[in-house]
């Protein structure tokens, strides 16, 4: 008898189709949140049957669990434990674990991916097209992928993954496998679907004006609530704030937190094994512990949302030869102009002591430090306008505009014209 204990994300039941196509009902399967394993294990360690093989894949123990395995095994007791994230590699000295979190050609793996090949290295599953497709899409999918690869069918699969439960998923997906030559979506699943992906856009942009940012340790973070669809809404909320160092997701009903990152110098997996959690390097989760909760619930909770750039600008464009406007809650004008070959920051009149080499480092700064969003059209030309009234003025009516961005060598503003309001 096969026993298999596996996450209850896409990747950990994708390893319950591969099981199923493997052993049929000659494995018992079940799937398991990241702090569900342990109970798991450890009653399959005090039962200690060693007739039954069990597979642990997509999750990994605690150090007493990870002791209680190794003398099984050594008492001749079977479990193979397969995992892809970088926290379980330390099981790597173990013969029961297989933790790998790339292949040698630079792609990333799955568990569903390791599961797959370890059985049919060891001649216990018979190759099929459809089961590898359906793999790689697990893969694609889990390792995010997909969206460089441009491989929509790998999202759509991880949408209808959520629209069902588990066990319905797995049926589904199996029967569909054992079918079919290829694997597709039927013509229902398309239609739900592309319903779905309106959905998850409408929740996505709602989110959006919830977020909130906060200095937390030595980062800058994101925060918003959410109980649904956290890898879109982690992955457009990091896209649209690149100024943060990654998003946290809050899950208050089930007490869980979601950290993603878009950046390659943060490593969520680590910010998540602080409160006992763990995961990828741009993607991981933990349970909500109270320092979790003082961090990113408590504190951060008087503070207001973020406020979005202004998106129907005309004049005032980020990286613009006549500078760029921004604003905050506090009133503050902030203006971005270049100098040569540098950025400036002038705040409220006064420029900062230190240049910035590229805009988008200024305007990191300006975002991080002023919680500022770029201003609209009215607000940038009435800015203009004033400042230069002040300059003609001081200066006994003639004013040189070089000191706000107008680097083309004209002494004017572009000429500016707007709608009726």
């Amino acid at each position: 008898m096969y026993l298999l204990y596996t996450h209850n994300d896409l990747d950990g039941v994708g390893c319950g189709i591969v099981a199923r196509c493997a052993f049929g009902h000659k494995v018992e399967i079940r799937y398991n949140s990241v702090g569900g394993l342990n109970v798991q294990v450890e009653r399959f360690l005090e039962k200690g049957k060693k007739k039954n093989y069990l597979f642990i894949t997509d999750l990994s123990v605690h150090e007493a669990n990870e002791r209680g395995i190794q003398a099984f095994v050594q008492s001749g007791g079977k479990i193979k434990l397969i995992d892809h994230h970088k926290t379980s590699l330390h099981y790597n000295k173990y013969p029961w674990a297989i933790v790998q979190v790339e292949y040698e050609n630079g792609k990333l793996a799955s568990a569903t991916s390791l599961f797959y090949e370890y059985l049919m290295q060891n001649g216990l599953l018979k190759p099929s097209n459809g089961l590898a497709e359906f793999v790689e899409l697990v893969r694609q999918y889990d390792t995010w992928e997909w969206e460089k690869n441009g491989q929509q069918k790998a999202k759509r699969l991880n949408d209808l993954f959520y629209l069902v439960s588990h066990e319905e998923f797995e049926e589904k997906m199996v029967k569909r496998l054992q079918q079919s030559e290829h694997f597709a979506f039927d013509a229902f699943e398309e239609k739900i679907l592309d319903l779905e992906e309106e959905k998850i856009e409408r929740y996505v942009r709602r989110k959006k004006r919830e977020i909130i940012q906060a200095p937390v340790q030595e980062h800058f973070v994101g925060i918003v609530h959410a109980e649904s669809y956290h890898s879109e809404l982690g992955n457009e909320l990091g896209k649209e704030n690149p100024h943060l160092d990654y998003i946290v997701i809050l899950n208050m009903g089930g007490k869980k937190i979601s950290f993603r990152t878009i950046h390659d110098h943060v490593d969520v997996s680590e910010i998540a094994g602080q409160f006992g959690g763990g995961g990828h390097v741009k993607a991981a989760g933990a349970s909500m512990t109270d320092d979790a909760y003082r961090l990113y619930v408590a504190e951060p909770f008087p503070m207001e949302p973020i406020r979005a750039d202004a998106y129907q600008n005309t004049f005032n464009l980020k990286n613009s030869a006549y500078g760029s406007l921004y604003e905050n809650r506090k009133e503050q004008n902030v203006f971005l102009f270049s100098s040569g070959d540098s950025w400036v920051v002038d705040v409220d009149g006064e420029e900062l002591d230190e240049p910035f080499p590229t805009f988008e480092e200024a305007e990191r700064y300006v975002k991080r430090h002023y919680a500022a969003w770029l201003a609209r059209d009215q607000t940038y030309v009435a800015y203009l306008m004033e400042n230069m009234a002040d300059r003609r003025k001081q200066a006994g009516g003639t004013a040189s505009t070089s000191g706000f961005g107008f680097i083309d060598g004209s002494q004017h503003p572009p000429a500016l014209h707007f709608p009726a309001l």
